[in-house]
């Protein structure tokens, strides 16, 4: 199936995501105009099997083939339902959440126990940043003990 370099150029034009856009210029510039693949990975900056593997999928399944495919994976166990609650309950606390406590919500929740290294990634997932409180050192000067420390000016 070709595609006229008009049609390539509108449909690029309307494209959001760089990465097809980039496979789309590939497409446009080796099949309507000739160009040979070497060259124009150069120019993209990409390999020449990056080429190759684009350019099949370009012949084998025409443009939809340019598009990413959903990657495989498992199931997430939480119902979106059940984690939009905990998400919402997260959120309206003003304290902070230990992965421990958050795991005890979601077992609370959904009967789910995850380890604690995937509650942190959950959390991530979710939009929440890890706080992590500051160095106090104990050895630090009071208030007072500075401003007595700092030179006062000489009037001579």
């Amino acid at each position: 199936m070709t595609v006229s370099r008009g049609e390539l150029v509108g449909i690029y034009r309307k494209e959001s995501n760089a990465k097809v856009k980039e496979r789309l210029l590939l497409v446009t510039r080796v099949v309507n105009d000739g160009e040979l693949p070497a060259h124009v990975t150069e120019d993209l900056h990409r390999s020449k099997p990056w080429a190759s593997y684009w350019l099949h999928r370009y012949n084998k399944e025409g443009l939809k083939g340019l598009q990413n495919k959903p990657k495989s994976g498992r199931i997430p166990q939480i119902p979106l339902e059940v984690s939009a609650r905990i998400r919402k309950k997260l959120m309206e606390s003003k304290q902070g959440w230990t992965t421990e406590q958050v795991n005890d919500l979601i077992v609370h929740e959904s009967g789910i126990h995850y380890h604690y290294t995937h509650v942190y990634r959950l959390l991530y997932k979710w939009g929440f940043k890890q706080k992590v409180p500051r160095k106090v050192h104990v050895n630090t000067a009071s208030k007072e003990e500075k401003i007595q420390f700092k030179k006062e000016p000489r009037w001579f």
